[in-house]
């Protein structure tokens, strides 16, 4: 189980990666041996947090790509999409991985270091119940959750409008990152991405978010001259 795990995360890892290669700055769990130093670090990383949650999202297209599994010798899809914000700033992603012939799902979701691990995830479609994820490794540009899921939850997917997720800040306070679904339906039952097709999608996202990042700037530019 942890071995298939791994995996999976490692997939989603890379397919989030070639969604859209914009690096995201975030810190990792480590302690520090200065208390004062730490709060004030926390307090600073929980400000940006909630800039983050009020930022426009910016969705990628649902995107569904799939590969030979060498370890079990079977096809492994992974149905996923991120939301950044206008910056670029990575926020969130999600992944339903299925593989060939098994009937139980993956879902991953990926969110920005700096979380509170010990409470865990919350995932919400829509106004349906609450659903728990686990954390289960974090990287320095972002920390991956799971849940196993079944056909039922792809099915509320597929006719959802919305899906949140909800994690615990450092000072405890509630971040929601809310994806689209829209699509969803369309890319998990249709044929895999061509990879040619896939870069030209994450070209297309990278220019258009590098686009606004520079509008936003000389948005800021011209007021601090008034």
């Amino acid at each position: 189980m942890k071995n298939r795990s791994s995996f999976a995360i490692a997939c989603a890892a890379g397919l989030i990666a070639v969604l859209a290669a914009v690096s995201f700055s975030g810190g990792a769990f480590a302690e520090t041996k200065e208390k004062a130093k730490q709060k004030t670090k926390d307090d600073k990383g929980a400000a940006q947090q909630e800039q983050t949650q009020q930022a426009v999202a910016i969705p990628s297209p649902w995107t569904k790509i799939c590969n030979k599994d060498p370890s079990v010798n079977k096809e492994v899809c992974l149905t996923a999409q991120d939301i950044r914000a206008e910056t670029g700033q990575f926020l969130a992603s999600v992944a339903v991985r299925e593989v060939e012939g098994d009937p139980k799902k993956q879902f991953i979701v990926a969110v920005p270091p700096g979380m509170q691990l010990q409470p865990g995830m919350r995932v919400v479609i829509d106004q349906n119940q609450p659903l728990p994820a686990r954390y289960t490794i974090c990287f320095p540009n972002a920390c991956y959750g799971d849940m196993d899921v079944d056909a039922a939850f792809v099915g509320t997917m597929k006719k959802g409008q919305a899906l949140t997720v909800q994690t615990i800040n450092q000072v405890g306070r509630t971040v929601n990152f809310t994806l689209v679904l829209k699509d969803f339906a369309k890319s998990y039952d249709g044929a895999p991405v061509d990879p040619k097709v896939l870069e030209a999608q994450r070209q297309k996202l990278q220019d258009e978010l590098q686009k606004k990042a520079e509008e936003a700037r000389t948005k800021l530019l011209e007021g601090q001259k008034k």
